[in-house]
């Protein structure tokens, strides 16, 4: 979950690196370093803690030079120090890395055998020394990387550079992230978009089992065997200005905020509003496939699992097909049975989540059709998947995630719909009722926001001392609980529950007194009068109630001490509402107790480690 850059042209490469890192200090942030070629030899800056104190160690000591690799460190092996931190140096060789090496015990015993001086507890290291060993062995910079990974087993993406080649950097990639940037007078490589905008649109995604030379005239792809690989680079749309924080105070609030931009991109070009019905191209299935599916199992972990969650109530309501949710680090290895009538969901923000990724790949080698729902385009997820269903919420920074929640709410409403037309589920009046919410989505959640702001942040401030909060659901609005709880817990570290409504009195219950807040959400919708009822369970075991309740709900205000409204819609469509403003009251919480809203502690945005 480590982010790493490198750059090979005719500027100075340590600001440019540093920018990089910036823009992936979400990836970690309990280190960063930078070595680049300069006056002959590799220099090394590294500084534990955030970026501001490699930054300070530049302006002490200035690394001037043209060519140079970088990284920001979210600790896995060793913790986090300056000895451990980013690159890592073995002779002339100098080595950032994102991944885990599974075999690093054996690596380092056999390393130490032979005479290696190992300084730091990282796996990273010894990368490095197989790397200098090749070297030490006659073979250039390529030739001895190849070698040396012919060593390793587990996730790497790798950046290598050698005093002894000073024009160059050599990467490669398995199961980590990689990205290539082609510009006019450089090449860049990262492991995510982001890194890269501000200097180029033009992009090249790695594939596993390959690696590049990159020079500043462009970058040779091969794979791990030698063998040349061609592949058009990819025009990459977002602009640098969309990954800035465009003058909110925190990445997390203006992200909430792009919500309503982000469900329109998404939607856009999906809707046919005419026939009541979704142009499904990208479901990567035909009208025969649809009918004979015969069951839908979605793989997710963490927020994601959550959107999963409320996926599972569109398939079987709308499209009327068994579906079971999994946490993907559950389900592998599991040997859970699945059959070739199964249609597996991988959903993922990054693309890149290691367990979603193995999971899916478990279950597609058991016969699976794999569709994958995924915000980052040619991601490892989507590489191996059958087809993908793309959100398009663009960049997301927090570690804390929102826009791409909801975004993925959007697809899962949208396969549903696209199924349920295709069985002879849905009929045409309730889809058209659906397509048209949708449509109007986007203006009724700008309008939740911008209408429930001031509130939301008030009592935010008045419950900020709160050490414990429930947030309660039935339905659809369970997997909204839990979401809510979640972000609570992310960025305030505030101990939070999401619970089925109806499960309260088998325990929860007996966590509630006057200082508890109970967050419960109360939309008009099939469910409501018995959340209404558990909403009076807890009133009467004096809990402070905040309501999150459809307009015009008399019952609802009369029985919480605090109420959120929003517009009245559709079942299905009340999550996109709910939702937010249970967003806005956890990043208030955090923003009043002085947390670290984007970055919180031990958190990463990309989990691609075991």
């Amino acid at each position: 979950m480590c982010g790493i850059v490198g750059y090979v042209g005719q500027e100075l490469c340590a600001p440019i690196l540093v920018d990089g890192l910036r823009r992936l200090e979400y990836r970690g942030y309990d280190s960063a370093g930078l070595a680049v070629h300069s006056s002959g030899k590799i220099e090394v800056r590294r500084a534990v803690g955030k970026l501001r104190n490699l930054e300070k160690a530049l302006d002490e000591r200035p690394l001037p030079g043209n060519v140079g690799i970088g990284h920001t460190r979210w600790a896995t092996h060793g913790r986090p120090s300056e000895t451990n931190a980013h690159p890592h140096v073995a002779g002339p060789i100098a080595v950032v890395h994102n991944g885990i090496i599974e075999n690093h015990l054996e690596l380092r015993r056999r390393l130490k055998e032979a005479g290696c001086t190992i300084v730091s507890d990282t796996d990273t290291e010894l990368v490095a020394h197989l790397v200098h060993a090749e070297v030490e062995r006659g073979k250039d910079l390529e030739s001895a990387v190849r070698a040396a990974l012919r060593e390793l087993e587990g996730a790497y993406a790798i950046a290598v550079l050698s005093s002894k080649e000073p024009d160059r950097i050599v990467i490669a990639k398995q199961s980590s992230p990689l990205v290539i940037g082609l510009g006019e007078d450089a090449t860049h490589c990262a492991s995510d978009i982001p890194a890269l905008l501000p200097y180029t649109r033009s992009m090249l995604f790695l594939e596993d089992g390959e690696m590049a030379v990159i020079e500043q005239g462009g970058a040779v792809v091969t794979t791990l065997d030698g063998k040349a690989v061609e592949r058009e680079p990819r025009h990459i749309d977002w602009s640098p200005v969309m990954a800035e924080k465009a003058g909110y105070k925190h990445f997390m609030l203006k992200e909430i905020f792009e919500q309503p931009r982000a469900i329109e991109d998404t939607l856009r070009g999906r809707l046919d509003r005419a026939n009541a019905d979704i142009h499904g191209h990208e479901v990567g299935l035909s009208e025969e496939d649809a009918k004979g599916i015969e069951r839908v199992l979605l793989l997710a972990c963490g927020t994601s699992h959550h959107a999963a969650l409320a996926g599972r109530y569109y398939l079987e309501a709308l499209a009327k097909v068994p579906t079971s949710v999994e946490i993907a680090s559950e389900f592998r290895g599991r040997d859970a049975v699945v059959r070739p009538g199964d249609l597996v969901v991988a959903v993922s923000q990054s693309g890149e989540t290691l367990d979603t990724l193995v999971a899916a790949k478990e279950a597609k080698a058991k016969g699976a059709k794999v569709l994958s729902i995924v915000n980052v385009i040619d991601s490892a997820i989507p590489r191996m998947s059958d087809a993908t269903f793309y959100t398009h919420a663009g960049p997301e920074i927090g570690v804390a995630s929102t826009k791409c929640f909801s975004t993925q709410l959007a697809n899962l409403l949208m396969l549903a719909i696209w199924l349920g037309r295709r069985r002879g589920t849905l009929d045409a009046a309730r889809a058209g009722e659906l397509v048209e919410g949708l449509a109007h989505l986007p203006h009724q959640m700008k309008d939740v926001l911008s209408g429930t702001r001031q509130l939301v942040a008030n009592l935010a401030r008045r419950y900020v001392e709160a050490r414990d909060v429930l947030f309660l659901g039935r339905g659809l609005s369970f997997p909204i609980a839990l979401e809510g709880a979640l972000k609570l817990k992310e960025i305030s570290y505030v101990h939070a529950e999401g619970y089925a409504a109806g499960e309260m009195k088998h325990g929860p219950i007996a966590l509630i007194d006057n200082k508890v807040p109970v967050i419960v959400l109360l939309p008009k919708d099939s469910h409501h009068e018995r959340s209404l009822s558990n909403l009076q369970e807890a009133k009467a075991r004096e809990a402070i109630v905040i309501g999150i309740a459809t307009e015009g709900d008399e019952a609802a205000r009369e029985v919480s001490d605090d109420l959120v409204e929003i517009p009245a819609v559709a079942e299905e469509l009340a999550p996109f509402l709910t939702v937010l403003p249970l967003q806005l009251y956890s990043y208030y919480v955090a923003d009043f107790k002085g947390t670290d809203v984007d970055q919180p502690r031990n958190l990463a945005k990309t989990v691609t480690v075991e």
